[in-house]
Formats: C-alpha cells, sequence, structure tokens
C-alpha cells in the first residue's frame, strides 16, 4: 500500500489546486482553489480558453462579477472530477468588511445554483479568517451556507470558528513552519523540529484535540504542507488539503505511514479547558501571537496581490 491510499484509511484527502487536469489521477475527495492557484491556472494555455469565454459571455457587466463567474466555472469543472466539495474563496479584499463578504458569498451560491450546483452539499465558501470574516460565516452558516475559514495561523482563531459554528477551518501548517525557521535562523535545527515538534504540525494538534475534546463539530483540514513528512505526521486529521506535487510522493512512496492524530483519545482529555473568546478578546489574543498576527496579514495581502493580477489580466484580454 503506498502512503496515499494509507492515509485515505484515517484522512480525507483533498486536493490543493485550480489544475482540475491533475485531479482524476489522485482521486481526492474534495478539491480547494485560491485566488494564487486559479490565477496560476488561467495562464496555462490549457486553461486560458475558461477565461475567454467568461470575458467574452459576460461582456459589459462589472470585472468583479465576471471573475466571480471565472471562479465558479473553475469550481464547476473541478465539481465533475471529485465527488465531494469545493472550496471557491471570496476575494480578500473584502477580508475587513462582515457585510460585503456575505453579499459576495451570496453571489457565488446564487451563480452555483444556476448552474445546477447542490451548494448544501457541494460547495464551501472560503473566507480568511479575521473577526469579520469570521462573523460573515456565522451568518452564512445560519443561512446553510457552509464555509472554510482559510488563513488560519492561531488557536484563538480555531476557537472563534467552532463558536461561530464555522462548518471546516484550514490551518497552515507550511506557513507557521515558514515563519519560526525564519525566525529562528541560523538557530534553525531542521531534525528537532520536524515530525510531532513541526511547529505548524503542533498548532493542528491543539487545534484538533480541542474540538475533539469538547464536541465542536467543526472540521479541521491541515493546509499549506512543504513536505510529507507534515502530513504523515497529521495522519488521522478531519481532512488534508495537498498539493498535487505531494500527492504524487505519497503515491510513489510504501514507506509505512501510521495514525498520528486519534479522535477519540482526545475525546478522553480531562487537560484540555473550553475557550471563550469575545471580539476584544480574540483580538488581544491574535495580537499576542505574533506569528499568526504577521501571517495572517501577509495571507490577505498575498490573495489581494493576485486578486488584482487576476482583474488586470482580465482587463487587459
Amino acid at each position: 500500500m503506498n502512503q496515499l491510499d494509507a492515509l485515505r484509511q484515517w484522512t480525507t484527502v483533498v486536493a490543493d489546486t485550480g489544475d482540475f487536469h491533475q485531479l482524476a489521477q489522485f482521486k481526492p475527495q474534495d478539491a480547494t482553489t485560491n485566488p494564487s492557484l486559479i490565477l496560476k491556472a488561467v495562464q496555462k494555455s490549457e486553461y486560458r480558453p475558461l477565461l475567454d469565454e467568461a470575458l467574452s459571455r459576460h461582456a459589459g457587466r462589472p470585472l468583479d462579477e465576471i471573475v466571480d463567474r471565472l471562479l465558479v466555472r473553475f469550481g464547476c469543472e473541478i465539481l465533475a472530477l471529485v465527488p465531494g466539495r469545493v472550496s471557491t474563496e471570496v476575494d480578500a479584499r473584502l477580508s475587513f468588511d462582515t457585510t460585503a463578504t456575505v453579499a459576495r458569498a451570496l453571489r457565488l451560491v446564487e451563480l452555483y445554483k444556476a448552474e445546477g450546483v447542490d451548494v448544501e452539499k457541494r460547495l464551501l465558501i472560503k473566507i480568511a479568517a479575521t473577526w469579520e470574516g469570521i462573523e460573515a460565516a456565522r451568518e452564512l452558516e445560519a443561512r446553510g451556507i457552509h464555509t472554510n475559514l482559510t488563513l488560519l495561523f492561531s488557536f484563538a482563531q480555531a476557537v472563534a470558528c467552532g463558536a461561530a459554528g464555522v462548518k471546516l477551518i484550514s490551518p497552515f501548517v507550511g506557513r507557521i513552519y515558514d515563519w519560526y525557521k525564519k525566525s529562528a535562523g541560523s538557530s534553525w535545527d531542521e531534525a528537532a523540529s520536524s515530525g510531532v515538534n513541526d511547529p505548524g504540525v503542533k498548532s493542528v494538534r491543539r487545534i484538533f484535540d480541542y474540538y475533539k475534546r469538547h464536541g465542536i463539530a467543526t472540521e479541521v483540514m491541515g493546509a499549506s504542507f512543504r513536505n510529507v513528512g507534515q502530513i504523515g505526521a497529521l495522519a488521522g486529521c478531519d481532512l488534508l488539503t495537498i498539493s498535487p506535487e505531494l500527492l504524487a510522493e505519497l503515491a510513489a512512496s510504501e514507506a509505512p505511514l501510521a495514525l498520528a492524530l486519534d479522535a477519540a483519545a482526545a475525546r478522553d482529555r480531562a487537560d484540555i479547558p473550553k475557550v471563550t473568546l469575545d471580539e476584544p478578546a480574540f483580538r488581544f489574543a491574535l495580537n499576542e501571537d505574533a506569528m499568526a498576527t504577521e501571517k495572517l496579514a501577509e495571507g490577505v495581502r498575498g490573495f489581494t496581490a493576485d486578486a488584482i493580477k487576476l482583474d488586470k489580466l482580465m482587463g487587459a484580454a
């Protein structure tokens, strides 16, 4: 049994890509996208016709609507290849505006419905895990629209998402690892900071154990991996979203892979207290976590930059 098949025994495997031609090879249950992945995809010759079609069919409409229609077109192509859900992201420029995030999410939902998609079962609206984004997710979940809270780096963000009834969160393992490695500089010990000691892995394990201990239904989906060791150290997580390159590595390896996260054991732990955070407490806790504060801001800026690039590409086409 290869490592990818072994992982599937305990964890739902999700493909992290806008390149839907790669999906059939790895047979993931779900797929996630983000502005950076879509931007990368539409610059490939095989996907350029999707961009051209969106522009020609919807000429004269506002650019932000045409972009959403392109995202939905990619999502529908992905849904034709996976049996589960696709995550489609709200424009990162709305990350600090609850009302605008809800409005954009509702438009994406209507566009998917117009394509015949069962949005309750097959769509996750992806939103940055700012306080405003989490409040938008709370409202959307109350309407029966499921959400995936992304750019999640801190325990405080996870606590707030669980309290808001978010369907799924995406803690960014690799970006957490990157920050600690850069911060340590020449003193970084790769061997001592790998596997279960990887700071990104430790963050996800803490969130996973907290949710299971307190019966929080929010699904945990580790994301943003740098190597297969990080993936193996989270075997047993509810879901893991993995790039095609790392999916290929897992499929090519027959090295042993063991269960690493145990939901049943976490439920029995008495040393995990329940945490409650209102807005001031959330903002203070996030501020106290330098890594999470920096990586959240950096992530919003990065997705925004790629959204702007996509706008310019479509405007120039």
